[in-house]
């Protein structure tokens, strides 16, 4: 092309184009420089920018109880007093090794706390933490296992050294039952993760490394799916019954979660306690809890033994249920209905005595009537057992007796006295007739995680005969 232009006598010249700095830069440098920078962000979290990062999926979550928290310690908890001696042992360890050491003993590795939910295992592990004065690292069992595999043995690798750089230290994982699980059972990817988690669990707590110093509380209502493996002495030295408390424990619960509560004269928490068996120390917080807004409701400055009962039966029964429209019948065979409960009970020797009988529905119930026990009761007769039966059925008997018809009122009573009767026949052998034998063998399915079944090893002729038994003592 330029040939022809000198051939036809075209006058041209080339001049660079100039540069624009500017442009350039965002154009072609600055591209780089975000890709940089995000490959260098992405890199420190990797490696551990914080706790909570997209891939600080092997860092412990465990929490560090600092000084600045509010502190629990022992007298703040009623209830457990065995529970208490025992984990003050732990403690003075912790404090005075040599006072121990100089007679050849030896730290604990660990303790478990084992006891229905609600009765306070938590709160003493948080209340070792106040005692103790060491660092305490919590942690609960299902913030082991993720999606990805090996993320809970690496979680256990860093919670344990993190207590080792920190001994003498405490680590607490709540509800340890959801990584620590029988071994052997269920298919799938996450049950082998939640296996090499438990597996890795147990190296750090009694492999070859010493992990001197650094105790393991662990708190669980189903001691009965743990591996054996982790329930042995020299990785959980110590298994520390955390059960409902009695009658003294409630008491003293109640005296605890009533301490910042100005309490009227009347108020006698004695009798509280003995009307409240079977509660746990969170159920009977909640009980304060509620006397204390029930007073707050109508503007009085304390808490009357009155508001206390109110919270009881709400607690123990269900709320009123106000607005429910029953009939005038309905009422009266409800009235007919709790009034046979009471005279059975009074009839029958060995009864508990009557406390209250109301016909407002609370809960599912048109009707209730509450008994208060004279003493606290860990070993049941056959005559008192009978003497329950007796009373349950009382309501059903005086419907019969009155308005000649049976209704529906009674089927919680049903119900109930026929689980009574078939334990007395299967399991307490108090049945005349087959004798002092257990029928029915409890399985536990350990993949589900919850009894699904009993193993029937009986003949058929003996499941007739327990039908009949049971029949006959209802």
């Amino acid at each position: 092309m330029l040939e022809e232009w000198d051939e036809k006598g075209v006058d041209y010249e080339f001049r660079e184009k100039a540069t624009n700095i500017l442009g350039y830069f965002f154009t072609a440098i600055f591209p780089w420089l975000i890709l940089i920078g995000l490959w260098i962000f992405f890199m420190r979290r990797l490696q551990g920018g914080g706790p909570k990062g997209v891939f600080s999926f092997g860092k412990s979550r465990a929490k560090l109880l600092t000084e600045n928290r509010p502190q629990v310690t022992f007298a703040d908890v009623a209830g457990a007093d065995e529970a208490k001696e025992e984990l003050q042992e732990i403690i003075e360890f912790l404090k005075d090794p040599k006072k121990f050491q100089k007679l050849g003993g030896r730290i604990p590795r660990g303790a478990l706390l084992l006891g229905p939910p609600g009765t306070g295992k938590t709160l003493l592990a948080r209340a070792v933490a106040g005692e103790a004065g060491v660092p305490f690292y919590s942690m609960s069992g299902a913030d082991f296992v993720e999606m990805f595999v090996g993320v809970g043995a690496s979680r256990v690798r860093d919670l344990f050294e993190q207590g080792k750089k920190n001994a003498p230290c405490i680590i607490f994982i709540d509800e340890i039952d959801a990584v620590g699980r029988h071994r052997g059972a269920g298919l799938g990817g996450g049950h082998d993760e939640r296996e090499q988690t438990l597996n890795q669990l147990l190296v750090e707590m009694d492999g070859f490394e010493s992990n001197e110093g650094v105790i393991l509380l662990a708190a669980t209502n189903r001691p009965d799916v743990l591996d054996p493996a982790l329930m042995r002495p020299g990785r959980f030295d110590r298994q520390i019954i955390v059960d409902r408390p009695d009658v003294r424990g409630r008491e003293g619960i109640l005296k605890v979660h009533t301490k910042k509560i100005p309490l009227d004269e009347d108020v006698d928490l004695k009798v509280l306690a003995k009307g409240t068996p079977g509660l746990a120390g969170a159920e009977l917080a909640n009980l304060a809890n509620e006397a204390a807004l029930l007073a707050a409701k109508r503007d009085a400055d304390r808490v009357t033994m009155e508001d206390l009962e109110l919270a009881k039966d709400k607690v123990m029964m269900g709320v009123e249920r106000k607005s429910l429209l029953i009939s005038e019948d309905e009422k009266r065979t409800t009235a007919y209905h709790e009034a046979g409960h009471v005279l059975v009970s009074k009839l029958v020797p060995g009864a508990d005595p009557v406390h209250k009988v109301t016909i407002i529905p609370r809960g599912r119930a048109l009707g209730l009537t509450s008994y208060l026990p004279i003493d606290e009761k860990h070993n049941y007769s056959k005559e008192y057992l009978q003497a329950i039966l007796t009373h349950l059925l009382g309501g059903r008997a005086a419907e019969l007796i009155v308005f000649d018809q049976l209704t529906t009122g009674a089927g919680n009573d049903i119900e109930r006295a026929t689980e009574i009767a078939r334990k007395m026949v299967c399991e307490w052998g108090m049945s005349d007739r087959l004798g002092p034998l257990t029928f029915g063998k409890k399985e536990e399915e350990i993949f589900l995680g919850r009894e699904i079944a009993k193993h029937r090893d009986y003949s058929e002729q003996t499941a007739i005969e327990i039908d009949a038994e049971v029949r006959r003592i209802v």
